[in-house]
């Protein structure tokens, strides 16, 4: 079988003050927007515009009913995480006429949090698909929509994820949840670069 993998190329740097580029990817209506809002310490720069009737016919909003705006460029958040490493957080546009501008948003890019609705699991295909493409190491987060399967087994059987990508519950209106969403990404990717050895040999290697 397959994996989805997250391998990466550029190394966690090792000066005493690191900026660190994240990425917040996922479906439309994921809750992308929520997370980088929750955990920023300054006001959030968005690009949100009001959903109309024109939209309707171009975007599934099925299962976003309530959804009455949606980021159409990216969301900049930033968040300190101790004394040496400050993220910089990018919120994607979920819609797939926007996908377009995710290829440059992971560009220079440390890891990335793919966050799902567990109730749209084929949403998150794409987005664990460019990541491999780009070598971006990556996480799943499982946003809390009330009742809704949580991460298990299951989910990550649905999402063919290698079994040393970690896979947790989120809760994207907490910023304590954001902010442990975020710090399991940069610790997945120092285990990543502390034994190397670790990922030779990816079952997904040879698409990255």
């Amino acid at each position: 079988m397959d994996y989805a993998t997250s391998d990466a190329r550029t190394p966690l740097g090792a000066t005493a003050d690191n900026g660190l580029k994240i990425v917040v990817v996922g479906g439309f209506g994921v809750g992308k927007t929520t997370l980088v809002r929750s955990v920023s310490e300054i006001r959030p720069l968005n690009t949100e515009e009001t959903m109309t009737q024109a939209g309707a016919g171009v975007d599934d909003i099925r299962q976003v009913r309530g959804k009455s705006a949606t980021t159409v460029a990216f969301d900049f958040g930033r968040i300190t995480l101790d004394a040496h490493n400050v993220l910089y957080l990018f919120g994607a546009p979920g819609q797939e006429r926007f996908w377009f501008l995710w290829d440059r948003l992971f560009s220079g890019t440390l890891g990335a949090v793919v966050l799902v609705d567990t109730r749209r699991i084929d949403d998150s295909w794409y987005a664990i698909d460019r990541l491999e493409h780009h070598g971006t190491p990556f996480i799943v987060a499982c946003n809390d929509f009330g009742g809704a399967v949580r991460a298990g087994e299951d989910v990550r059987e649905a999402l063919d994820l290698d079994p040393r990508v970690p896979l947790i519950d989120c809760d994207a209106r907490s910023r304590e949840s954001g902010k442990h969403t975020l710090i399991t990404l940069v610790e997945h990717v120092r285990n990543r670069y502390a034994d190397p050895s670790a990922w030779a040999g990816s079952p997904r290697q040879e698409f990255v």
